[in-house]
Order: C-alpha cells, then sequence, then structure tokens
C-alpha cells in the first residue's frame, strides 16, 4: 500500500503538525505503508504575511502531477487545508480515489483575530473541505462534539503521542542548561510558537516567583519580549537541547484557549514536569482529573499549586501515551475510511 500525506505544514516549521506527521511516516512500514510526503518545498512558494517560517505553495499543475505519478499512491491523507491540501483534494476527487483529512488548527479562530472574517464563513469553506474526505480525523473527543455540532461528519479519533526516550526526565545530580543556570527557581515554562493566538500574554502577565522560562518563536516575539524583559526567552529549541530544558524546569504553563490538543503538553510530562493550564479542551483531554496538572482559570494560582505535584507521576502518565498507539489509530482510520467510501461531494 502506499500512502501520500499532503501538508502544508512541513519542514524548516516546527509545530505539532510537522511532529504527527514525522512520526507516522516513521512507523508506516510497520502498518504495511510505504508513506511519501507532498509539502510546499516542492512547488514555488511565498512566506505567509506575518508569519515567514511558513510558506504558501503555489502546486503547479505539472509539477503536482510528476509527483502524483511518482508516489502512485493507493491512500491519500490530507492533513491542513491550505494550497497543497486543496490541491490534492482537487485531484482525488477527479479521479475518484477516496482520502482522509485531519483537522489540527482552528483557523477560523485563528484568522478572525487578525482579520474581520467572521467564523462562521472559515467554517463553512472548512466544513465544504472535509465534507468531501471519506473521514476527519481529530486528536479528542472534545474538538469531535465540537465540530459535530458545527455540521461536520465522518469524524475519527486520532490521539497523538509522545517520544519517552528523548522527552526524559533529567538525570539525578545532572548541571542545569547553560541558558538557566544562575536563573532564580522555580522556572515555569512555556513552549510554543510565540503567535497572538497561543494567549503566550496571559503567561507572562501572572506573578509568579522564580523564572519564566519561553522557549520557540514567532511574529509575537518582539512584542512580548517588550511585556517581560525579566522573562528568559530562549528562541527554538529541539530534540535533546529541548528535552533537557524541559527536565530542568518545574512546571509547565499552558496559556492557550484555542490549542486542539498541545503535544508540548505529552512532552512535558515525559520529562516529568506537572501542567498548569486553563480548563478548555485541549488540557481537559491531555490532562483532565489525572492528576498531573491542575486546570484553572485562575492560571497562577493553577501554576502554584502545579509545583506540589510529583514529577514521578508525571512520567508515569506520558509512558502510557508513545506514538505506537497514535499510529495504530491513524493507519486504522485510513484502511477503514477506504473501506467505508462514500460518494463525495465537489
Amino acid at each position: 500500500m502506499r500512502l501520500l500525506i499532503a501538508s502544508d505544514a512541513w519542514h524548516p516549521q516546527v509545530n505539532g503538525v510537522v511532529r504527527s506527521l514525522e512520526q507516522m511516516m516513521r512507523r508506516a512500514p510497520a502498518h504495511g505503508f510505504a508513506a511519501s510526503i507532498l509539502s510546499p518545498a516542492e512547488f514555488p512558494s511565498m512566506p505567509l504575511p506575518g508569519y515567514p517560517e511558513i510558506r504558501l505553495a503555489c502546486p503547479v499543475p505539472g509539477r503536482l502531477a510528476s509527483r502524483w505519478d511518482e508516489a502512485a499512491p493507493t491512500h491519500v491523507h490530507i492533513a491542513t487545508e491550505g494550497p497543497v491540501g486543496f490541491a490534492v483534494r482537487r485531484r482525488c476527487l477527479a479521479q475518484r480515489l477516496p482520502f482522509t483529512t485531519s483537522y489540527h488548527t482552528r483557523f477560523p479562530e485563528y484568522l478572525a483575530a487578525r482579520a474581520p472574517v467572521p467564523e462562521a464563513w472559515s467554517y463553512a469553506y472548512l466544513r465544504r473541505f472535509h465534507g468531501a474526505a471519506n473521514g476527519t480525523m481529530v486528536s479528542t473527543k472534545s474538538l469531535q462534539s465540537e465540530l459535530e455540532a458545527r455540521g461536520f461528519g465522518r469524524i475519527m479519533q486520532w490521539t497523538r503521542g509522545v517520544d519517552t526516550d528523548l522527552f526524559a526526565p533529567a538525570v539525578p545530580g545532572a548541571a542545569l542548561p547553560a541558558a538557566l543556570a544562575g536563573l532564580p527557581r522555580p522556572f515555569f515554562l512555556f513552549v510554543g510558537r510565540l503567535a497572538i493566538e497561543k494567549n503566550v500574554a496571559a503567561f507572562l502577565a501572572l506573578d509568579l516567583p522564580g523564572t519564566k522560562v519561553v522557549i520557540g518563536d514567532g511574529p509575537d516575539r518582539a512584542r512580548l519580549e517588550s511585556l517581560a524583559p525579566q522573562a528568559r526567552f530562549l528562541g527554538t529549541r529541539t530534540g535533546a537541547d529541548l528535552a533537557a530544558l524541559y527536565a530542568a524546569c518545574d512546571v509547565f504553563v499552558f496559556p492557550s484557549l484555542t490549542d486542539t490538543f498541545g503535544i508540548v503538553l505529552l512532552e512535558a510530562l515525559a520529562c516529568g514536569l506537572p501542567v498548569a493550564a486553563f480548563p478548555v479542551p485541549g488540557p481537559l483531554d491531555v490532562i483532565g482529573t489525572s492528576g498531573v496538572g491542575v486546570l484553572d482559570h485562575d492560571l497562577r494560582a493553577a501554576a502554584l499549586r502545579a509545583l506540589t505535584i510529583p514529577r514521578a507521576s508525571c512520567r508515569e502518565d506520558a509512558l502510557r501515551r508513545g506514538w505506537d498507539e497514535s499510529a495504530r489509530q491513524f493507519f486504522g482510520n485510513i484502511l477503514l475510511a477506504r473501506r467505508l467510501a462514500v460518494p463525495q461531494a465537489a
């Protein structure tokens, strides 16, 4: 079986979509698939206004046809609703090839925060986009309920995971990472894109002891640095460097009100880091009543109470959330959608 994954999000972007797809590509052979990815890197592109690290592709028909013939897909998954995703959707419809999609990002809310575009318009577009698929994968039951209430159909569950070998607690007695050496504790950490929809300003405004640590980059960085000059902004970190910083901190603070999941929550837990977040979809699904985090509309209170949570409990919770289960769901959904193929809308 040959799977083509179409995504407008791919390297060099660092985000949950890319991490999820990387893991699925890695595990494809174990599920009987040869997987390839179609990304903006294969076409002429331009930077997204306000997000220069994100490229908007122009899927040239000839190049798309060539890559399609190369991949010769028996199965197609469309991960994003951008130009690459739309072009592949159109080709699938033309060839009457069943496909699946996934819903990763609350674009209607993000767009409405930046431009006078009613959320209802954006949801109408997304409903039509995903409505042609034979299944749309979502990360949580909360998001499934929300989308079904908005008229989306054929929803499938696809949870996310964490690499518990890479993201692990610090070795006892290990020195602090140089970026944190000499700073007052406790360390309250945020990891993610520095953009308005992540609500990072709410974290930076909290009256907390110790040091606020911010890992990530994005269009809102300069403004956020001006709001909190006392915070430590470390830029984008990846791999073992990122894992060591997680493990060296004391509480992970997740101020987002709009994330559909939050893989960073699992990464923090795997490193033994308790979570403080608002009680909204995403944290409610990932943390819930597990006892490895505190969900409270008073984010400061949540962050302070999280300091008392045993780190070992956080690690134990994360060990049950590896990527293997995520891959089992993902590839199972692709096979099921093909078997249950329904007439597709234009």
